[in-house]
């Protein structure tokens, strides 16, 4: 079904704009994707995508399946609808969908707060071989536009889930026999750490306060990066991405 959509009044419209923020999100249980390639990822995800919309002038540029609805635009509105400024004539409406954070190889992000932070974490995670994320209900928004664009379309293969009870949620991981990381500025030489097995969670901490009291105390394992010049601590993505391959080179 295709649907032509001229107008900046037009109250999808104001609906679709509006998942720029949180609110927006929360309210319509959905959020929008950017560019050819995050619309690729989101059709050939578990995900269910609501609406592509599409630059009316930029339309027999995109090969399309029949069955996803379309909404053909001036570029003007498509423009007003995303956060980029150059959305690349082309954008979806997806709805949410937490998928199960299971496996043997998990990284949970303690109130992770920087957008472009998550999303490298995400990606990484992706990329090294992990099968989940767990974040906080303090990280940023997972399906904000930053972090999905810092995913390059990560957030669409891996398992995602947000709690509100993040120490409880890897006290059960320990329960089963995970080993559960903290990366702390206190904690043991990471290199020199004592053996996590095939299943474990690396917690990762916010940027300001690092892993939180309540979930250092589930902690099996606590480590640190070595700080062998000035530096006392690293990005939090670039220290996950380090240990997250480290911990995961066995598996080549």
């Amino acid at each position: 079904m295709t649907e032509h959509i001229t107008s900046l009044k037009n109250p999808k419209v104001q609906q679709w704009k509006s998942l720029k923020d949180r609110k927006g999100r929360r309210e319509t249980g959905c959020f929008l994707v950017e560019g050819r390639k995050m619309v690729e990822e989101a059709l050939q995800s578990s995900f269910p995508v609501e609406t592509v919309l599409v630059d009316e002038a930029r339309a027999e540029e995109f090969a399309l399946p029949a069955d996803v609805p379309l909404v053909l635009m001036p570029s003007h509105v498509l423009s007003a609808v995303c956060d980029t400024k150059t959305p690349q004539g082309i954008a979806a409406v997806v709805r949410m969908a937490q998928t199960p954070a299971t496996g043997g190889r998990l990284v949970a992000l303690d109130g992770v707060q920087d957008p472009g932070n998550v999303g490298t974490i995400v990606r990484t995670a992706d990329a090294a071989g992990f099968d989940g994320v767990l974040l906080s209900v303090q990280c940023a928004d997972v399906f904000s536009p930053k972090v999905l664009r810092a995913t390059m379309g990560s957030i669409f293969r891996m398992g995602i889930r947000v709690t509100d009870d993040l120490p409880g949620e890897l006290r059960s991981l320990a329960e089963k026999g995970f080993s559960v990381i903290s990366s702390q500025l206190d904690g043991t030489p990471f290199y020199r750490r004592e053996p996590v097995g095939d299943r474990f969670a690396l917690i990762i901490g916010s940027e300001g306060n690092g892993v939180s009291d309540e979930v250092k105390a589930v902690a099996t394992h606590r480590v640190k990066l070595p700080m062998r010049g000035g530096a006392e601590s690293l990005n939090a993505a670039v220290a996950a991405g380090i240990m997250m391959y480290e911990l995961t080179k066995d598996l080549d």
